[in-house]
């Protein structure tokens, strides 16, 4: 167990597993391999979708609008997402068998109404921080190893931020899952990953 060593889990909550409106393909596959690469850390960082009922990225802020298209928000493009993850609901609950008795920080984003969050270092707005890469230098982390939900969106987003932040990084290939819509998606970010430096492992645990 190294001390310099964090374990970072993305968002791996009901909303995004079976049966959720944004289930992510294989979510499940996932848990028990976290739940034992938990036990390798002495430090393990747990991120949460959290959002107010009125977030302006749902579907039901944007009628007329289809799910998954992209509108523009403040100079920039937001995907419209099913509701999701509504802060206290049970979908935003983490998925029922993962062991959160190893977690040492829940970190809840998307919190503000008006800007979305993937990452968990920053919001999209790319300026509003979260405190998250302070409490790793704090706790003498250098390296992060990340998995989680989705490998596409929030795991890729953390990732190329935390390498912004000057950690070394690695995302454990076995214990993510992605969306890969449109078909193709999955396989770019994973190049643009390798690009930044940011490896790509597979660590069973």
């Amino acid at each position: 167990m190294r001390e310099d060593h964090a374990l970072l889990i993305i968002d791996i909550q009901n909303d995004f597993c079976l049966g959720g409106p944004l289930e992510v393909p294989g979510a499940e596959q996932i848990v028990e391999p976290v739940n034992r690469l938990m036990r390798e850390y002495s430090c393990v960082v747990a991120t949460q979708d959290w959002h107010p009922e009125n977030h302006f990225s749902f579907l039901s802020e944007h009628p007329g609008e289809a799910p998954f298209t992209s509108i523009r928000w403040r100079d920039s493009e937001q995907v419209i997402w099913p509701d999701h993850c509504i802060a206290g609901s049970a979908g935003a609950d983490f998925q029922a068998d993962l062991d959160t008795e190893h977690i040492d920080l829940i970190l809840r984003k998307g919190t503000n109404p008006n800007i979305d969050s993937y990452s968990a270092f920053y919001e999209n707005d790319k300026v509003t921080i979260t405190g998250l890469a302070g409490y790793f230098r704090e706790r003498g982390i250098t390296t992060i190893d990340i998995c989680g939900l989705a490998a596409d969106v929030c795991v890729f987003y953390t990732a190329v931020d935390a390498r912004r932040e000057g950690f070394s990084v690695n995302v454990l290939l076995n214990a993510v899952r992605g969306i890969n819509n449109p078909v193709g998606t999955l396989r770019s970010r994973y190049d643009q990953m390798r690009e930044l430096s940011i490896n790509l492992i597979e660590k069973q645990g």
